[in-house]
């Protein structure tokens, strides 16, 4: 007689429970594995088949249509994207070098006959940037290919850029709308003294101004007269620019652009008629009419028949061969753009470690010949700026010359960290100088006074407790703090004047906190050259005696997953569920930070110790 086998012995539940938790487990990992490696096997497969389409056509346009801020370098800023995630509007930035690196390819490209400029979706680019990209479009016209722009509506800085083209259209119910430059500011004094906030502002610099919103109600009469000249300055070189390139007298101009309002009442309001009667443009057309003119002038038509054969830019930048050999020894080029700051930053602003990590990075490296410290930066904390500084001076020793370019404003602490440069190169329209130092420190006992606080104790001493801000700022310490601050300046002077060569008495007669454009800076020895990157970049290569076909490199930092993250936040399935529950920001939220500039001063301001600023809130609007 047989017997079934007697049954397994059975399991203790909670262990039967993990087993079966763990079966669960490893098939969602074996799934996502799985869906992982086939997502990307499709993503290849696509790349590769998008691939076969890639090859540029003989007889294309090259259609440059710049979205967002011209950037020097791209950044990331959590709270900027997060904002206008919210508002659902992605922030967009073009970097100058990939613009330009493209225009210039271009030029020697036998399969690009000429570029169409759609500059009207292009913000917040200054003046100096704006100035290298149009200076890529006249080596691209001096190749012998023509450039044609054309926009709905443009305004200063868009014109100031489509004034490059061979011939520039608008869209009949568009138009050009030039207004000139200001300077306005925000204060919040009086908002300060309802809430009971103290500030005490120390500085030293007839002229230095960025600090000046905090403690009044109104601009002073130094400010308004230093914005006044350089703004004047930078101003009268736009309409200078502006005039030659069209043909246009620079008087004339000036006048239609003051008096917009009796010269638009002869047109009925019409901005476009008004821009061709006043030869701002050279024609009127819609965009079916724009792709008439260029079948019409030669231009192939593309593969639906429906345009014309043409190539975007970021698919053309992303064909274009490094030159050179990265190995060879060449020019390392390290970007300083944005505020300056302690410790370690993110792209798109300056750390005191993290910028002086790249230049020592650079220093070290054996291929480096040559470093070109490219600033953009209305300058920061005083100590950030010293370690980049020292950097600069350790390069400088070790035999390797640097140059300095400088983008569309490099002052204040922006001057700091170029001032011990071989050169100095900046464009005609940067903003710089602001030679001056300001500490601030606040104090609430009269905040807390209102809410019923008050703060009483003792101390072993008179400083004992002096940083302590529930406390009115002692005006012993307030004289400690002034002593700091006049050294910080005679140091920035005296810095100043041993690296360009001139006494101490002759560089405090230009600094003072004033601020200058490149070429008032060049008539008072504050830069060596008027010239931009690529100035900058031949004349380190000449320092360095390295001959032609010499490599540049840019030495950057490696961008961690996380900064991946927070730089497509605004993509983010978080802002989507949240905006889907109707939570959303008005548009104009997001425009929060660039309408209040004085408040970035506090974005890094430490709670209860004096903060040391070379800083200067210099860019028009």
């Amino acid at each position: 007689m047989t017997f079934p086998p007697p049954p397994p012995p059975r399991r203790n539940g909670f262990w039967a429970f993990l087993r079966a938790l763990g079966r669960l487990i490893n098939g969602f990992r074996l799934v996502i594995i799985n869906l992982v490696f086939f997502g990307l096997l499709f993503v290849l497969l696509l790349v590769l088949a998008a691939g076969a389409d890639r090859t540029v056509q003989d007889g294309s346009v090259l259609v440059i249509k710049p979205q967002g801020q011209l950037v020097e370098q791209y950044s990331i800023d959590p709270l900027q994207r997060a904002l206008a995630g919210l508002a659902g509007d992605e922030p967009k930035q073009v970097q100058v070098r990939d613009l330009v690196g493209a225009i210039d390819a271009a030029a020697k490209d036998p399969r690009i006959s000429r570029i169409l400029l759609l500059p009207d979706e292009l913000h917040d680019g200054g003046f100096a940037a704006l100035r290298e990209v149009g200076a890529a479009l006249e080596r691209f016209r001096a190749a012998g290919k023509p450039v044609v722009a054309w926009a709905v509506n443009l305004d200063q800085g868009q014109y100031y850029l489509a004034a490059h083209a061979d011939r520039l259209l608008v869209d009949p119910q568009g138009g050009v709308l030039i207004t000139g430059l200001a300077n306005y500011r925000l204060f919040y004094k009086d908002l300060l003294d309802k809430l009971g906030v103290d500030v005490h502002l120390f500085r030293v610099g007839e002229f230095k101004s960025a600090a000046e919103p905090y403690i009044l109600d109104h601009a002073s009469a130094e400010a308004k007269q230093a914005d006044s000249y350089w703004m004047g300055g930078l101003w009268d070189g736009y309409l200078a620019e502006v005039a030659a390139m069209r043909r246009l007298d620079p008087a004339t101009l000036r006048d239609d652009i003051d008096d917009l309002p009796r010269h638009i009442a002869g047109t009925q309001g019409n901005l476009a008629q008004l821009a061709l009667d006043q030869h701002l443009v050279d024609g009127l057309a819609t965009r079916a009419e724009l792709i008439a003119m260029m079948r019409k002038e030669g231009v192939p038509a593309d593969r639906k028949g429906h345009s014309f054969r043409q190539v975007e830019l970021s698919r053309y930048a992303a064909s274009v061969p490094h030159d050179g050999d990265a190995f060879a020894p060449g020019v390392a080029i390290v970007v300083a753009e944005g505020e300056i700051a302690g410790g370690k930053r993110a792209a798109g602003s300056i750390g005191g470690e993290s910028t002086a990590a790249l230049i020592r990075s650079a220093r070290e490296d054996r291929k480096t010949k040559a470093l070109v410290l490219r600033v953009n930066s209305p300058g920061g904390e005083v100590y950030a700026a010293e370690q980049i500084r020292r950097e600069i001076e350790l390069t400088r020793s070790a035999g390797i010359p640097v140059v300095v370019s400088m983008g569309d404003v490099a002052a204040s602490g922006g001057y700091w960290i170029a001032m011990n440069a071989n050169r100095i190169f900046a464009e005609p329209n940067t903003i710089t100088g602001s030679i001056g130092i300001f500490g601030m420190y606040y104090t609430v006992p009269n905040t807390l006074a209102k809410l019923g606080v008050k703060s009483d104790g003792v101390a072993t001493g008179p400083m004992a407790g002096a940083f302590d801000i529930s406390r009115p700022l002692d005006p012993k310490v307030g004289a400690v703090i002034q002593a700091i601050i006049d050294k910080g300046y005679r140091d920035f002077v005296g810095n100043v004047a041993k690296a360009r060569g001139k006494s101490y008495e002759a560089v405090d007669a230009i600094a003072q906190g004033r601020v200058w454009t490149g070429r008032q800076a060049l008539e008072r020895g504050l830069v060596d050259q008027l010239g931009g990157l690529q100035a900058a970049v031949a004349d380190a290569a000449n320092l360095a005696r390295l001959g032609k076909g010499y490599p540049v490199r840019y030495v950057e930092a490696p961008q961690s997953g996380f900064e991946r993250f927070l730089a497509g936040f605004s993509q983010g399935a978080s802002v989507r569920l949240l905006q889907s529950w109707g939570v959303r920001l008005p548009n104009w939220f997001a425009q929060l930070p660039a309408w209040a500039p004085e408040l970035q001063l506090l974005r890094n301001a430490k709670a209860g110790t004096p903060n040391i600023y070379a800083d200067c809130l210099c860019r028009p609007r």
